[in-house]
């Protein structure tokens, strides 16, 4: 079994298109909604974990991109400058799934986990120093 966190990007042409419906019953793929954005005829994001063996997974990427969406794995989205960051911990009062956390008490340093992170963009948000950016806005 594999299991990955994606974020498709839609097209106005495959936005009222039943893409993920087709992983789940032609390529026998779960999918676990995280986050989602689409309005009819414009463009738009959703944010799954995808979870299937790997040939039916294989199979099911392959579909989205011979269908013209734009697929990115989460851990490739995220974006953190380090000479930028200060670690004053914005962030991490508002990441909900603990992605960005302060592992040292007594340096104060906030890591980012990119396995925890759903791309939410709420860090994107708070961050005075604009030291967080998810890739799509980059």
């Amino acid at each position: 079994m594999i299991s990955k966190k994606i974020m498709l990007k839609f097209n106005k042409a495959t936005s009222n298109q039943p893409i993920i419906s087709n992983l789940a019953k032609t390529y026998n793929l779960t999918f676990n909604i995280m986050s989602a954005q689409i309005f009819p005829r414009k463009e738009g994001f959703v944010i799954f974990e995808l979870t299937g063996n790997e040939t039916d997974f294989q199979k099911g990427t392959q579909y989205l991109k011979d269908n013209g969406i734009n697929i990115q794995l989460i851990e490739e989205s995220i974006i953190r400058d380090d000479d930028k960051c200060y670690h004053c911990g914005f962030c991490v009062a508002v990441c909900p799934t603990e992605a960005l956390i302060i592992d040292d008490k007594k340096t104060m340093k906030v890591n980012l986990h990119k396995d925890r992170c759903i791309a939410c963009g709420y860090c994107v948000g708070v961050c005075p120093v604009k030291a967080i950016k998810l890739s799509e806005f980059a």
